[in-house]
């Protein structure tokens, strides 16, 4: 059996992908895999925000058109940058198990939230993570970066910015730990919830393909799933997109089979939130209620604005 992987060229992705790969040959040692690197409208524009130029999509829509002509087998995505819907005839054939779900605050002084200079400049294209810092400290000066870690970091220590915001998952992943030890402050859940699915990978695949789908059951991690469906759900219910700051965490609950959620819908310059909490058995329930709740408790008007 062969499976042909689709991969962006960053660092990150093919080492997301190498990590799919060699986790399934694990479980089949006979299987052969090969990837095929495609570079997306969302790796070649790297001088506007996100939300400027469409969002999610533009890293995932090149690889998803090529395993919906037959061409590639699976793709590896980072599950925050994969939007909440499916194109019609794809499916996550598998989630892995979770890495880390925090943000992490990189500064060349190792500087926490409540140590930054004031009207300290920091890097984010994220409007969530801009709206929680601004929620925190109002007097600090959030610019736009773009590019890939590498990139980010680069523009960090030339002394671009006094610090910037990354996915502390991307990070520990490429090995940076060491390296950025003293530079590298995780930030709390209570200082920044993060974005929904973020820590986890997911494969996609088309939804027919059931040799793909059986080879990639080795690698499911059910706690995982349930947990990032929960905050896609609420993502979900909330219209889905990037350019609004939402932010969502779930825990599964493996005595209990309970999940836990906690979604945040904030105004842009972080002066109005919406928070709300909750338990269920059932994710996807869970996750609609919630953000039924956070609309009715008025993030519509955030969201209207």
């Amino acid at each position: 059996m062969k499976l042909i992987f689709a991969t962006r060229p960053s660092k990150l992705a093919r080492w997301q992908t190498t990590w799919v790969i060699d986790a399934l040959q694990a479980s089949h040692p006979d299987l052969e895999c090969t990837e095929n690197v495609i570079t997306t409208r969302g790796d070649k524009i790297l001088d506007k925000p996100l939300p400027e130029i469409g969002g999610k999509g533009l890293f995932t829509q090149e690889l998803e058109t090529e395993l919906l002509n037959g061409t590639m087998d699976a793709a590896v995505h980072s599950l925050k940058d994969l939007p909440v819907e499916n194109p019609p005839g794809l499916t996550l054939g598998a989630i892995p198990i979770r890495a880390d779900v925090r943000d992490a605050l990189v500064s060349e002084s190792g500087y926490s939230i409540k140590t930054l200079p004031e009207g300290a400049k920091i890097g984010t294209s994220s409007p969530r993570r801009a709206a929680q810092l601004l929620a925190l400290r109002p007097d600090l000066n959030i610019a736009d970066i773009r590019g890939n870690v590498d990139t980010r970091l680069r523009k960090l220590f030339e002394g671009q910015y006094d610090a910037v915001v990354f996915a502390a998952a991307g990070l520990l992943r490429l090995g940076f730990d060491a390296e950025l030890k003293e530079k590298m402050h995780f930030l709390t859940f209570d200082e920044m919830l993060p974005a929904p699915g973020q820590g986890a990978m997911s494969v996609q695949c088309r939804n027919d393909a059931n040799k793909t789908l059986g080879l990639l059951a080795a690698i499911e991690h059910l706690p995982t799933r349930l947990a990032v469906t929960a905050e896609r759900t609420f993502l979900a219910g909330l219209g889905g997109g990037c350019a609004v700051p939402v932010a969502a965490y779930a825990e599964y609950n493996l005595e209990t089979s309970e999940i836990t959620l906690t979604g945040l819908v904030s105004s842009l310059n972080g002066k109005k939130a919406i928070k709300v909490m909750g338990k269920g058995n059932d994710a996807e329930k869970l996750g609609r209620e919630l953000s039924e709740e956070a609309l009715a408790q008025g993030a519509v008007d955030i969201l209207s604005a």
